[in-house]
């Protein structure tokens, strides 16, 4: 499938302190604009996006490609600028729009953004409900009842040791357990392992690459990894923009 991705220019200074105690809440945030765009009925964009969310809803209810631990889905390409942010909030925002109850989880632990997308705060997160043991601090998202969202968080020392880690396996468990979709973003493949951890973590992927910018070496790359991986590829977007 493919469709034109706006970039996300800005990466957050994660780098917070970690001293504070994470509360088990929900706050309401709003979407800025762009990924609004995905719920925009008269966008051609949107209506991509919503065929998209449309083949993983057909997927999971005829059990294509999916374990008995189904729903989680991370997304997945080469380099930096590819618009896996910006599709990873998009695809959950449509996900939610059918009802579906869905988590948006920035598990890019280098440079995250989706707080930027959602008006948050980026502390404390993913890193440091792993690195403590306790519950994320979920965020509830304005004017779509059925999706939260949780940030990254301040930026650890040790990315792809958090990822690996068995407490992010248990998290993920009880994710399953409490949302029909899981829709994780990561960091760049080709850079960092941190996405083959979280992908193993998940069980699929979806492929992203960027018309003109992504080589293709890297995109055959990235699916060799990703077979090596035993990790099944749920399906694959080329991105324009």
């Amino acid at each position: 499938m493919q469709f034109a991705t706006p970039a996300v220019q800005a990466c957050s200074d994660a780098r917070q302190s970690s001293g504070v105690q994470i509360p088990v809440l929900s706050r309401l945030m709003k979407p800025s604009a762009r990924p609004w765009w995905s719920l925009d009925a008269g966008d051609g964009r949107a209506e991509k996006v919503r065929t998209l969310g449309s083949e993983i809803l057909l997927r999971n209810s005829t059990g294509q490609g999916l374990s008995e631990q189904s729903g989680a889905i991370a997304l997945i390409s080469p380099s930096a600028g590819d618009g896996r942010t910006q599709l990873s909030a998009e695809l959950a925002m449509s996900l939610a729009q059918l009802g579906r109850s869905t988590l948006l989880v920035d598990a890019d632990l280098r440079c995250p953004k989706l707080h930027l997308l959602f008006n948050s705060h980026n502390g404390p997160g993913l890193a440091q409900s792993i690195e403590r043991g306790v519950a994320p601090h979920l965020f509830k998202v304005t004017g779509l009842n059925s999706l939260s969202l949780l940030t990254a968080g301040s930026m650890p020392r040790n990315p792809m040791d958090l990822l690996s880690h068995e407490r992010f396996a248990l998290m993920l468990d009880d994710w399953r357990s409490r949302f029909e979709f899981i829709v994780l973003d990561t960091a760049p493949i080709g850079f960092y392992a941190d996405g083959l951890a979280v992908a193993g973590r998940a069980g699929r992927v979806l492929a992203l690459s960027r018309a003109n910018h992504t080589r293709r070496s890297d995109t055959e790359d990235m699916l060799r990894r990703l077979t090596a991986a035993r990790v099944t590829v749920a399906g694959a977007v080329i991105s324009h923009f």
